[in-house]
């Protein structure tokens, strides 16, 4: 008799947890396209170098904190965004006197989401990109006084939070975001990249996003040393990266916040 009850019990427990399962599956992403502005926060899995690259190569990225999206649905964290280098040069020094060097470039394009056995399209672009280094310095916590013994995150972009706060603050101390049970969510807020070769715009949304471990402002470059973004991917959906002084690559851990392009 208590085998009995030890099996019913036990397929009790399997259906409450199927149950369970159906009710957080029902949840993810089953929208054929992502809303406008959306914004995606990723980290890459591995190094793209410029110099070794070739169209078609893949590139995988992963979301790094749950995306909200309309009706109550989600994008995981831990989803993958994958894609492909479009083309790509190794820089070649050219010694002749006064010669305007000729910059090394690497384009990629991303092409969908890949979760639980299903595929999305995808058409995103570049709001912000930080390199390995500025990516985990915004996920440690930094002492800024002897009082601080918690130690304040720092975002990509400069706005921070206690780890025991509600608040993503600006330096100044105006609140730009909320800490929530998920991760960090704001609208995101207007800002310009200018570099002396690019520049693009980022424009503000109404409604939340995702920004993990960047500021609602946070646009263009973070970390690269002489590497700038020709391309941001509003036009076409690529990306490119170039630099007059090396071969351009992007290390895995480097962090991206995508967001999605209008029809």
């Amino acid at each position: 008799m208590m085998r009995l009850n030890q099996l019913l019990y036990a397929k009790e427990i399997a259906l409450i947890a199927g149950v369970l399962s159906i009710g957080i599956s029902n949840k993810l992403c089953h929208a054929t396209v992502l809303p406008t502005s959306t914004a995606i926060p990723v980290r890459f899995t591995h190094t793209i170098d410029a110099g070794k690259a070739k169209p078609g190569d893949a590139v995988v990225a992963k979301t790094i904190q749950i995306v909200r999206l309309p009706e109550g649905q989600v994008l995981p964290k831990g989803a993958s965004v994958v894609g492909h280098v479009v083309e790509s040069r190794r820089f070649t020094f050219d010694p002749t006197p006064y010669a305007v060097q000729q910059p090394s470039y690497l384009s990629i394009h991303f092409d969908k989401i890949v979760m639980k056995g299903s595929e999305m399209p995808l058409n995103v672009f570049v709001r912000a990109l930080a390199s390995t280094i500025d990516s985990d310095d915004a996920r440690t916590p930094h002492g800024i006084d002897e009082s601080d013994h918690l130690g304040t995150m720092v975002q990509v972009g400069g706005d921070q939070f206690s780890p025991i706060g509600k608040d993503l603050l600006t330096p100044d101390g105006d609140v730009v975001g909320y800490i929530r049970k998920h991760g960090v969510f704001a609208r995101l807020i207007s800002n310009e990249y200018v570099d002396e070769y690019a520049s693009f715009r980022c424009d503000g949304t109404i409604r939340e996003q995702s920004v993990a471990i960047f500021s609602p402002s946070a646009c263009g470059l973070y970390g690269f040393d002489s590497t700038y973004m020709a391309e941001n991917g509003r036009r076409g959906g690529s990306f490119r990266l170039e630099s007059r002084h090396h071969t351009v690559k992007l290390y895995a851990g480097s962090t991206a916040l995508f967001e999605v392009n209008g029809p």
